[in-house]
């Protein structure tokens, strides 16, 4: 009985140790797998902090001219903040994922190692005291077999000595070495009793040792290892939320500073600069005048049209009268004129005579600025290297004075060359200020414009002006002459009537001239409207410049035409209605 109960025992520890040995290694196996967890969340914060930086370096302006005419707005100036907030945001997302390497993988990798390393060692230690108390008890039940078969056999003998000793025709020799085998039985079943009690007792207490000492030391033991496993996990998702903690402030100061960003837009300001970039500087025409087509007379001219269009003579039914103007060529095609064209492009000339006057002035103080600024680093160059020079007089051994002479004379060509274009710049600028209208007049000529703005002249027949007008994408058409053209196009009739076009051209009254002017730049008129002019050219002007950059002039009774108003310096007369002189 007492051994079938050992057997039992024997088989419940071990069926405990295999028990434990699958849990423990479930233990271990649910460490790797958070780790892999947080590894798979550290990349995933690396490479959205990645694609956050790409996006931001994406949207970052460009180094270009543009980029400065961006910098002076507040939206723009706002979204920049914010691409650099969100490119600090991802930093902190990249912060996220070293500290989840850091604090947690890396350190559950270490972990991993020395769990499993204690986890066999113990077990190694079960196996072993299994495998003692298993030999022991197999080496105790070897004495108590022999303890039975030593009794068994002294029996026997004694049994064999008793039948001699009873028998007389035994000798007596013979029941003598009966009674000595049976004494030498009884002796040998003494000692094997003796070792069978001797190991019981070293059994007993192995066992008891095994199963209340050894044991539960070892179980204790994974006890112990199982819950520093649990308490590190513990650890390790705390850790884990921390880490997300520890960047909130910095990633609540770069949404605070993307707020902060947003509220310093300031529209008004921004539209106060748009006015400023694209101010031309022009006058605001003046008072179209009443042409009464009623009365049997020649239109009057208007001095505020581009066209200055006038009334023709009677036609016969079925003509139309057509008018060329700078922006139009050939066959009703719309095209823009290189003066034009040289103003969108940003290409002209070098004192972008090309530009409005207000444009024109902001360009040319830019540039005074800019070369103020290459004459103050060259200075700045010159009185480093005279320093340098002094030193060099004072100690010989540093270096020869003679070797910083030649860069001092090129520096001082430098800032001649300098100096002299900022003269000729101002000279540019000193003449376009002295072109634009005071404040004060331009303030008086734009409120009697609004005023004038506000009567409205009832007209029935005004529509049928010749007066050109400015389509969207910023070429010129003629509203009367676009019907009459696109006719002329598609009837064949129409479309040979040339030479009554030009005799109607002709035929209309020579404009009165209002002043002179002198042609300062050479001008090629490749336009139809325009007419070419050499420098030094002197000219009658016929039309004052409408705000359109264009002033109409005469050099003889047949030739006439427009040419830039920057181009020439305007001398009109002082009996000419608003009249202007343009220096």
């Amino acid at each position: 009985m007492d051994k079938v109960e050992t057997l039992l025992k024997e088989q419940q520890l071990k069926d405990q140790f295999d028990n434990l040995e699958k849990h423990t290694q479930w233990g271990i196996e649910f460490v790797e797998k958070y780790a892999k967890f947080v590894k798979e969340r550290s990349e995933i914060e690396t490479n959205y902090a990645k694609q956050i930086r790409n996006l931001s370096k994406k949207y970052q302006p460009k180094k270009n001219s543009r980029e400065e005419e961006e910098s002076k707005y507040s939206f723009c100036r706002a979204f920049l903040t914010t691409l650099n907030e969100l490119n600090d945001y991802a930093g902190q997302h990249e912060v996220i994922a070293e500290n989840l390497t850091s604090q947690i993988i890396v350190e559950l990798s270490r972990y991993l190692q020395e769990l499993k390393t204690e986890r066999k060692s113990h077990f190694h230690d079960g196996r072993k005291a299994q495998q003692y108390i298993e030999s022991s008890w197999k080496q105790m039940e070897s004495c108590k077999r022999k303890f039975e078969r030593d009794c068994k056999e002294a029996e026997r003998a004694q049994q064999y000595f008793e039948k001699m000793d009873a028998d007389i025709n035994v000798t007596k020799a013979d029941v003598e070495k009966a009674r000595q085998q049976a004494q030498m039985r009884h002796q040998m079943a003494s000692d094997s009793k003796n070792d069978y009690s001797s190991y019981l007792q070293k059994f007993n207490q192995e066992q008891n040792e095994h199963y209340y000492t050894i044991i539960p030391n070892i179980f204790q033991k994974l006890q112990d290892m199982e819950e520093k496993r649990i308490e590190r996990i513990g650890v390790c998702m705390k850790t884990f939320a921390d880490v997300d903690r520890q960047v909130l402030p910095i990633v609540g100061k770069c949404l605070d500073g993307m707020t902060t960003a947003a509220e310093s837009i300031e529209p008004k300001t921004d539209s106060k600069q748009v006015v400023e970039s694209y101010k031309s500087g022009f006058e605001p025409p003046g008072d179209v005048e009443f042409e009464d087509y009623g009365q049997a007379m020649k239109r009057t001219a208007s001095e505020t049209s581009l066209s200055n269009s006038r009334e023709s003579k009677e036609k016969p039914a079925g003509k139309s009268k057509g008018k060329l103007w700078p922006f139009i060529k050939n066959k009703n095609k719309i095209t823009l004129n290189s003066h034009v064209r040289n103003l969108i492009e940003g290409s002209g000339p070098e004192d972008f005579s090309h530009l409005p006057p207000e444009q024109r002035r902001k360009k040319l103080q830019g540039k005074i600025d800019e070369l103020n600024k290459d004459i103050q680093k060259e200075m700045d160059q010159r009185d480093a290297l005279t320093k340098m020079k002094d030193v060099y007089i004072k100690n010989p051994q540093m270096g020869d004075p003679a070797s910083v002479d030649p860069r001092l004379t090129e520096i001082g060509q430098n800032i001649e060359k300098l100096r002299f274009e900022v003269q000729k710049f101002e000279g540019w600028l000193a003449e376009v200020e002295e072109r634009m209208p005071s404040k004060s007049d331009t303030h008086r000529r734009s409120g009697l414009y609004e005023t004038q703005n506000n009567t409205t002249v009832s007209n029935s027949c005004a529509q049928d002006r010749e007066r050109p007008l400015s389509s969207p994408d910023g070429s010129y058409t003629e509203e009367q002459n676009s019907e009459t053209q696109v006719k002329a196009n598609t009837d064949p009739n129409l479309t040979s009537s040339t030479p009554e076009f030009d005799d109607e051209f002709d035929d209309e009254e020579t404009l009165p001239t209002i002043g002179t002017c002198k042609a300062l730049y050479p001008f090629e008129g490749h336009n139809e409207g325009t007419i070419s002019v050499a420098e030094g050219e002197l000219l009658y002007v016929i039309e004052d410049d409408k705000g359109d950059g264009w002033t109409r002039v005469r050099r003889n009774e047949d030739e006439e035409g427009y040419v830039p108003t920057s181009y020439i310096e305007v001398f009109l007369e002082t009996n000419a209605k608003g009249a202007m002189t343009y220096i």
